[in-house]
């Protein structure tokens, strides 16, 4: 079913009685050409690009709970490309494009808003890097615009500009940048898959592997064997769990990273703020409320849950950038477990195993790159070569040498 304005007023004048489950719940077949593990975005992605773009149908994402329920629901929903080095900047270009063009693609309003991201700098030489990573951007085709302090005061004149600690000195804008609804974001791609003929099977937990001569041949499931030519983990931050099961050890850890909302407020946040002394970043949502986060909370995890001590550090960072925000109160938060490579970017390749591929180490990063981390591994998984875009985002990057680093983001970025 194709969803068009005709089709609501028809549905609105007929009692709302045609409408369809916008995927189907099929049973597992014995085999596939591929099997992706993991029905989130980055799973449900590559899983859409496979058949609408490349043509591979038969191919089914093993989702051990509900679509939804990992960190494609649990971020803060903030699309950008403003990246420094070139090993990132042009994959990340390529995901916004693609976020640009998606709910044409694939018929589903995501709620793609392009409000912009807002990067705000507080010295000099935070300034002049900024410039830098502006002409980076430009040099890959990607917007940026540096603002001085007054372009920065017209856009977004709240905030605390003379901060004694961390006044704001200007700001590095990205216009094509903003937010996207997160859940509609799984749903779209889930029924767009589902009417290219991929098997979305929910509440199917991966136990182990089928393993024959060194090759991975299928997978155990809770719902029994399942056989396909080649098997694809996007398990986000339970790769390591999912991966050690065939022998595997990643060079990534887990951890979790909190998400806040706030009661809803009359509009007052333009676009994506960031704060450029501290970790803190916040947007506002269709509902009014604030959506804003910072740091992971330093430990290793595999819990979707936070603790107190990094919920004080948050709103102290927000505080610090606009202390109007005391005033409003916090009534939902959420974490969602983070997959953290110890360069900052992420790693799309095969793994030593032959039929076995992996799709993780995002970061903070992983929603932005859902469109992009979906066509590269798909890409990947058809042609058994790496997209043009992500051919720095190999396994083997730490015992070569060649580390794309463009944030440590673990949890001592200082040590990496």
């Amino acid at each position: 079913m194709a969803y068009s304005v005709f089709r609501i007023l028809k549905e609105g004048l007929t009692g709302n009685k045609g409408w369809k489950p916008a995927w189907r719940d099929p049973d597992p077949k014995p085999h596939y050409d591929v099997i992706v593990i993991g029905g989130g975005g980055h799973g449900l992605s590559t899983a859409y690009y496979l058949s609408n773009k490349f043509g591979i149908t038969n191919v089914a994402v093993l989702e051990k709970g509900y679509l939804g329920s990992g960190n494609v629901g649990r971020n803060t929903t903030i699309i950008r490309s403003n990246y420094l080095l070139p090993g990132n900047e042009p994959f990340y270009e390529l995901s916004l494009q693609l976020w640009e063009g998606l709910e044409q693609d694939f018929n589903y309003n995501a709620m793609v808003s392009q409000r912009g991201v807002l990067n705000l700098c507080h010295s000099d030489a935070q300034r002049d890097a900024f410039a830098r990573r502006g002409n980076a951007m430009h040099m890959a085709g990607a917007d940026a615009a540096l603002l001085d302090q007054d372009g920065v005061r017209e856009m977004c004149p709240f905030l605390d500009f003379d901060n004694a600690r961390f006044p704001i000195k200007g700001g590095l804008l990205q216009k094509r940048g903003g937010s996207v609804r997160h859940d509609a974001v799984a749903w779209g791609y889930a029924r767009g898959a589902d009417r290219c003929g991929v098997d979305i099977i929910q509440n199917c937990e991966v136990t182990g592997f089928i393993m024959e001569n060194g090759v991975c041949k299928g997978v155990e499931t809770s719902k029994g064997q399942i056989r396909a030519n080649k098997i694809a983990s996007c398990a986000a931050g339970s790769s390591s769990r999912v991966m050690s099961m065939a022998g595997l050890r990643l060079p990534i850890e887990s951890h979790v990273l909190q998400a806040f909302v706030s009661e809803g407020l009359k509009p007052v946040i333009p676009g994506v703020i960031t704060f450029g002394a501290g970790h803190f970043y916040i947007s506002q949502s269709d509902k009014g409320g604030l959506v804003f986060g910072g740091d992971i909370d330093g430990y290793n995890t595999y819990a979707q849950r936070g603790n107190l001590p990094v919920v004080e550090d948050v709103c102290e960072g927000g505080m610090a950038l606009m202390p109007m925000i005391g005033r409003a109160r916090m009534v939902r938060m959420w974490g969602g477990v983070m997959d953290m490579s110890m360069d900052g970017s992420p790693f799309i390749d095969k793994t030593p195993v032959e039929g076995l591929y992996f799709n993780g180490g995002w970061c903070y990063g992983g929603f932005k790159a859902t469109p992009a981390s979906g066509y590269c591994y798909a890409h990947l998984l058809a042609t058994d070569e790496p997209h043009p875009v992500a051919t720095e985002f190999r396994l083997d990057r730490y015992r070569r040498g060649h580390m794309i680093d463009e944030k440590g983001a673990g949890a001592q970025p200082n040590l990496h």
